[in-house]
């Protein structure tokens, strides 16, 4: 027999224990909703905008170039979300003694996550000079695609992925931990869903364009493209799979 809707309502705002009684320390919630905001919403869309949208829509690309909207929206995004992160960890300073075996999981987890985003800023300041046509001086790091700017791309890359994927593991293991009601987990649940169908569409709709030809084009007069195949339009990538 179906359950009610007064019976179904309650189920989803009783927690995940199935207690009626939820309650958490007023700095512990705000330290959850901080981490949420950060992990779960701006740093995501910070990487989805550098991995997507360093070519924008109805842009004339390779014509036009260095498009820095993704840019900023990803410096934005990431020294927001790193400044948010940083006043939930302070928030719970401290806190907990006496915690529960997914606590301290959760706990481990998070300092971890919180390290790696911290490294993420760091690391951007040792990225290297620019350097290209555009630039006073035409030698960079970036333009000549030196080792210093391979390991600097290598590297934050690799990391900036796996602190997303870790802090998606914490923010779970968060909720078990404060015994979160269920209508939370399941709106976390939808937006990480959301999110993973937005990167897959955005990657098979060739809306990945690699940053040195978004900047510079695919002219093999730049240095940097000696190493990569030109990078089609999500046009023409569309028209070559849909002959």
């Amino acid at each position: 027999m179906p359950l009610s809707l007064d019976a179904q309502l309650a189920w989803w705002l009783s927690s995940l224990s199935g207690s009626d009684v939820h309650h958490l320390d007023t700095k512990v919630m705000w330290h959850a909703r901080l981490m949420v905001l950060a992990w779960g919403v701006l740093l995501p869309m910070g990487v989805i905008a550098a991995r997507y949208y360093k070519v924008t829509p109805g842009q004339d690309w390779p014509k036009v170039v260095d498009n820095r909207a993704w840019w900023h929206a990803h410096q934005a995004t990431q020294y927001s979300g790193v400044v948010i992160m940083l006043a939930g960890l302070w928030l719970v300073w401290g806190v907990g003694s006496g915690a529960s075996l997914a606590a301290r999981w959760h706990g481990w987890a998070g300092y971890i996550v919180t390290s790696l985003g911290v490294a993420q800023v760091l690391s951007a300041w040792f990225r290297g000079s620019k350097g290209g046509p555009s630039e006073p001086q035409m030698r960079g790091d970036h333009y000549d695609m030196t080792t210093h700017r391979r390991w600097f791309e290598a590297l934050h890359k690799r990391l900036g992925w796996l602190a997303i994927g870790l802090a998606v593991a914490t923010i779970g293991l968060g909720l078990v931990a404060s015994d979160a009601p269920r209508w939370m987990a399941l709106v976390l649940g939808f937006w990480l869903i959301a999110l993973l169908a937005m990167a897959t569409h955005l990657e098979r709709s060739g809306r990945h364009v690699a940053t040195y030809q978004a900047i510079w084009g695919v002219d093999p007069k730049h240095p940097g493209n000696a190493g990569l195949s030109p990078t089609p339009t999500p046009a023409a990538r569309y028209k070559q799979e849909n002959p």
